[in-house]
């Protein structure tokens, strides 16, 4: 049975990719896209800090430098929900309507 990996066996930031050029890469981007994409589809305005990798690069360096790949999100929305989203496959949440945003749900079938 494979050891489960602990959190400060995790590679530094920069050594995963996130070093200088990417920070001037995603402050270029927050400014061309200064909004959550997740809360403007639910109808709120959002302030984005993170530039989200749609579909995980997994150290993959021409999907992580891919721009059609990124996505502006807030904080919360990154730390919350997407993540829950790539290890359960379900998108929580609702629209400011109450309908979940989840195609799959059954409310929405």
């Amino acid at each position: 049975m494979p050891k489960p990996r602990r959190y400060d066996d995790r590679q530094s930031s920069a050594a995963r990719g996130y070093g200088y050029k990417w920070q001037k890469a995603r402050k270029e981007f927050l400014k061309d896209n200064p909004l959550c994409i997740d809360h403007k589809e639910r109808g709120y305005i959002v302030d984005a800090t993170v530039v989200d990798h749609i579909k995980p690069h997994r150290g993959d360096q021409e999907l992580f430098w891919d721009r059609s790949n990124w996505q502006a999100l807030c904080e919360v929305c990154h730390d919350s929900h997407k993540q829950r989203l790539e290890k359960s496959g379900i998108d929580a949440g609702c629209s400011v309507d109450g309908i979940p945003i989840d195609s799959n749900h059954h409310w929405n079938n």
